[in-house]
């Protein structure tokens, strides 16, 4: 970092104004510069705890006045808060979420900078003593400072009456010295006031997608130190490859007077050893220190995240007076001929863009809910994280530092509020912050203070400048200033796509929710800047479908990948909707704020809870750096890792024969990185290779040992390679006792001595299926030509363009029945069905009821000319609530679909309808299981029946049993309005749509993922008795 003084001016003044709440030329009074987050030895006392609190009106205070600054205060109508908090979560605000719109939009009007007059603010009290160290330090003329690590959106401080300061941008550390007001009375009591505003000028540069929280949310802290202090630390760790040499180099600020009689000591350790120390004098404020050459260095990088440790002790006449230290990791990130390199490799990110959300306390994280947070991410491939849209606390970048995790850090600034609205045409001398220079201070002085805080964070990777706040001049002078600052990590901003006059504010270029194609073409045209998705693969709700496609431009080397949108769900615990009920997550809307885009917020991989979505698993398996692919010869590994071989993992390698394992050796394989080796494994396929076995060859690879994020035995990634069988089974099971065929008049029935079925000479279907007592039809099955919509299909107006296929199936007219008998102990009904499609097209669904008591149903449609493509094809059954368990041979453990399908495997597995339903923010479409050789139904008894696929052709069977019918599902926008039921419904399809995943606004599903209704389909299954 080449400057050590803050460029953006801080006024100064001892008396507040209002004025400054709709000023955007002032957005920090008496604040101190920002510094870097070392550790220090210097005391701190925290004041975080129980608060008092009050809200109000602004307008119904007086910050000049300031008598509810006043110590000796009545704070009887007062109550408590903890802080951290947000006031939201706390139920003193109403929680408000909106993504473009700003929340007060249609209550006023305001034109920016200005802000509503119906402004809340929160009046924030806390009592404190200073603790002994402080007090101590105190009286050896130490400075005492405030600090507030996170706040929204603008305050005003007080301390025993006295004006402290003002601040806007609560994401990254807001400091004030109050040492002349606590030196008055250092053995007494002090009265902290805080005036925390929902709106400044501020709130028009913060408009991001999410939650609107405010208050304090993150720790407020009192901190000592001496008269002559280390204020911040700058480090260089360099790391250079080809020559294995490192060096450090540290710019060390110091705070104080007569700073040249004091000695600056530093040391570069490696655990407790010390493999570089030097010592140099204070000539002034700012001090250099640089390391000899380091030989022996372990790189830094997201694969291995070696980190030594850096102190620098601040010396005066030999005596320690203070000692700092910082986490370092040594390595180089550069763009190299237009491409970005960690230590001379092309990295690729597999990223995820990161809110600071939880449902209870809103933007309020504990270190185990971020330790979490980054456990998911290294359990499931994913090596990179943007910071969307502010700095995060800093806690969470010393734990990307350790796990290893890539970090975008962006500036807390969004504005698409301001100019991505209807009808109108932006320009840079309209948005914000565009080229009114009156906001520049206030956009400069964010990026500069993300980058003082964060510099020395290996795990920091790529500064952003923002998000969606379009172009102009005051985005020249960000990127300057951090080029300034730090002539090293490249500068990312994607909002100049909307305006490319300013694409000298960005080192890298970069799409947001571009399609894959679209991207290619950029790609393939001899691109000079590198490429990432900083936002790419839409994940709201049942999403995530061909991002293949996107891993697929891997293969350019200017794509360096992307970051899906986003991690969680954000959606908040909400109390049950009648006494008793239990609470639920809710999404916007819910708390009655207007206006509001409601399920929006539900965009996440992990569901609010934490949960892991089934979306998860297909990221893990796109995003592995290493490619698993068996064949009959062993296996062919490419190992994508940059720096790790697969020394530490275990290859494990199983047969499967019609999906159960009947063979398991472990293997060994030292595959370098970057590198392809095709290995020899002696699979016994003589052994178990027969007519009618259908065999599957699985590679496992998983973690040998422990590690620091995931146990021994996590799996990396898995591959397989099936065989099919040489012969098919046979179309229908063997014989039983005799069956004794009734044709009545309105039904037609086949009994034997154990079970009986009944079919409907007039509604259609089977109207009874019992064996041994046990009924297993509540209604006939009905065609299906529809799925409960997700939202991705609602975004793309599929509801409209297939409404046809809502109600084809469900209100088809049975036109035709015909009774034959292919044998004397068997009969079989044929039903043709007019569909309720402006055509009538006929589909025909003949039921044939065996001996032994089994059926078979065959279902022909012919297909429709000019008609769009059929969301889903087949039944769905509604059955007895005791039929509750699934066994299926396909592909799973998770849900699939045609465009999602790569994180499941072929194998037998099972579930329950509670298990495989979803619960996404919407009801929708969920628990598809794909490829389905058979799968059975059954009670806790273990008495059903099974669903098998008879023709050989074709993929297998789209296959479901979940607790709702699909129309259910469809109806309910929550989850609380789903009915209670006493039945299960299973789902039985030839076919079914793909999710999507490009954007959840209007791209539809890639077109081979449809089912084409002008073509024919065809379904042949077996109904058994088990």
């Amino acid at each position: 970092m080449s400057s050590t003084e803050q460029t953006t001016p801080v006024v100064s003044s001892q008396s507040p104004s209002a004025a400054w709440l709709d000023d955007p030329t002032v957005y920090a009074v008496n604040r101190e510069a920002a510094h870097s987050d070392h550790h220090s030895s210097n005391p701190q006392q925290s004041l975080n705890g129980t608060w008092a609190v009050r809200t109000a009106w602004a307008s119904e205070i007086d910050v000049t006045t300031a008598e509810f600054a006043a110590p000796a205060l009545d704070e009887s109508d007062y109550q408590s808060i903890p802080v951290p908090a947000t006031l939201e979560t706390e139920g003193l605000w109403r929680p408000a979420y909106v993504n473009i719109q700003m929340p007060w939009d249609g209550h006023e009007n305001p034109e920016a900078p200005h802000i509503p007059e119906k402004n809340h603010v929160a009046l924030y009290r806390k009592h404190f003593t200073l603790e002994g160290d402080l007090k101590k330090m105190l009286s050896e003329s130490g400075r005492i400072t405030l600090a507030f690590e996170g706040f929204a959106t603008a305050i005003y401080v007080w301390v025993d009456g006295i004006f402290v300061g003002y601040a806007e941008d609560g994401y990254t550390t807001t400091s004030f010295d109050i040492t002349d007001i606590v030196s008055k009375g250092a053995e007494g009591n002090h009265t902290l006031t805080v005036a925390c505003y929902e709106y400044s000028s501020a709130s028009w540069l913060e408009g991001q997608d999410s939650w609107r929280f405010h208050g304090l949310f993150r720790a407020v802290n009192l901190v000592a130190r001496p008269a002559v202090s280390i204020a911040s630390l700058t480090v260089e760790a360099d790391y250079d490859a080809p020559t294995g040499e490192a060096h450090l180099d540290a710019l060390v600020t110091l705070n104080g007077e007569e700073i040249k009689a004091y000695t600056l000591q530093a040391s570069v350790l490696d655990g407790t050893q010390v493999i570089w120390s030097g010592t140099v004098a204070a000539e002034d404020a700012s001090v250099r220190i640089s390391s000899d050459a380091l030989e022996g260095i372990a790189p830094w990088s997201a694969e291995s995240p070696s980190l030594y440790t850096l102190t620098v002790d601040l010396l005066h006449d030999g005596k320690t007076v203070e000692s700092t230290s910082q986490r370092v990791g040594f390595r180089r990130f550069r763009i190299e001929n237009g491409i970005m390199t960690l230590n001379g490799h092309r990295v690729l990110f597999k990223g995820v863009n990161r809110h600071e959300f939880h449902p209870r306390t809103g933007r309020v994280l504990t270190v185990e809910d971020m330790t979490s947070e980054i456990l998911f991410c290294k359990q499931h491939n994913i090596n990179a994280i943007r910071t969307s849209h502010y700095p995060n606390d800093s806690r969470f970048y010393a734990l990307a530092d350790g796990y290893g995790i890539y970090l975008v850090d962006e500036a807390n600034l969004e504005t698409h509020g301001s100019w991505c609205t209807p009808g109108d045409i932006p320009t840079p001398e309209t948005t914000i912050p565009g080229s009114r220079m009156e906001w520049e201070g206030a956009c400069v002085d964010r990026v500069e203070s993300m980058m003082r805080r964060d510099y020395n964070h290996p795990s920091v990777v790529i500064w952003s400048l923002g998000n969606e706040a379009y172009g102009g001049e005051v985005f020249r002078s960000m990127y300057r200033r951090v080029h300034e600052l730090d002539p090293n990590r490249p500068v990312h901003y994607e909002g100049i796509t909307w305006h490319r006059e300013f694409d000298d504010v960005t080192d890298i270029e970069s799409g947001m929710y571009t399609h894959a194609d679209v991207v290619e073409k950029y790609l393939s045209n001899n691109p000079e800047k590198p490429f990432i998705m900083c936002e790419y693969m839409h994940a709201m709700g049942n999403s995530v479908g061909a991002i293949d496609e996107y891993v697929a431009l891997e293969r350019y080397p200017h794509y360096q990948g992307g970051f899906i949108w986003d991690m969680i769900d954000q959606a908040l615990w909400h109390p049950g909707e009648s006494e008793g009920a239990p609470e639920y997550l809710a999404y916007g809307g819910a708390f009655g704020e207007r206006p509001c885009d409601y399920e929006f917020s539900g965009d996440g991989i992990l569901f609010a809870d934490r949960k892991v979505s089934p979306k998860v698993a297909e990221v893990k398996a796109v995003y592995s750096n290493l490619r698993i692919t068996p064949d009959q010869k062993g296996v062919t590994v490419v190992n994508d890792n940059l720096f790790t071989s697969t020394a530490d993992y275990t290859f494990k390698a199983s047969l499967l024969v019609n999906g159960v394992p009947q063979w398991q050796e472990d293997y060994f394989f030292g595959v370098a990185p970057e590198s392809t080796h095709e290995l020899a494994i002696p699979w016994p396929l003589e052994e178990y290779a027969t007519d009618n076995a259908e065999v599957t060859l699985d590679v496992s690879l998983v973690l040998t040992e422990d590690a620091a994020w995931a146990p021994a035995g996590h799996e990396i990634a898995f591959g397989q390679y099936v065989i099919p069988a040489s012969q098919a089974e046979a179309n229908t099971a063997e014989g039983a006792a005799d069956a004794t065929v009734t044709v009545g008049r309105w039904n037609v029935g086949l009994r034997n001595n154990q079970a009986e079925v009944i079919l409907s000479r007039t509604q259609g279907g089977i109207v009874s299926w019992v064996h041994n007592g046990t009924e297993h039809v509540i209604r006939p099955p009905k065609l299906t030509t529809f799925r409960p919509l997700t939202d991705n299909d609602r975004g793309a107006g599929h509801g409209f363009e297939r409404a046809q296929w809502t109600v084809a199936g469900r209100y088809a007219r049975c036109a035709n029945v015909a009774v034959e008998q292919p044998s004397d102990d068997s009969v079989a009904v044929t039903y043709t069905y007019e569909l309720a499609t402006p055509a009538h097209t006929a589909v025909t669904v003949r039921y044939e009821a065996q001996s032994t008591g089994n059926v078979r149903v065959t279902i022909d449609y012919p297909g429709e000319k000019d008609a769009p493509s059929l969301p889903a094809f087949g039944l769905e059954w509604a059955l007895p609530g005791e039929f509750s368990h699934l066994r299926y041979y396909g592909l799973g453990p998770g849900d699939a679909y045609p465009d999602r399908c790569s994180g499941v495997r072929l194998g037998v597995w099972e579930s329950t309808p509670e298990q495989d339903y979803a619960p996404y923010l919407v009801p929708q479409e969920s628990g598809n299981h794909m490829g389905v050789r058979w799968a059975e139904v059954t009670n806790d008894s273990n008495h059903g029946f099974r669903v098998r696929q008879l023709q050989t052709a074709g993929e297998g069977l789209h296959v479901s049993l979940l607790p709702y019918s699909s129309y259910q599902i469809e109806e309910a926008s929550y989850q609380w309005e789903l009915p209670e039921n006493n039945r299960t419904y299973l789902r039985i399809l030839a076919g079914q749509l793909g999710v999507g995943g490009d954007d959840s606004w209007g791209s539809p599903v890639h077109s081979q993922y449809h089912i084409d209704a002008t073509e024919p389909l065809h379904m042949d299954i077996a109904l058994e008795i088990i």
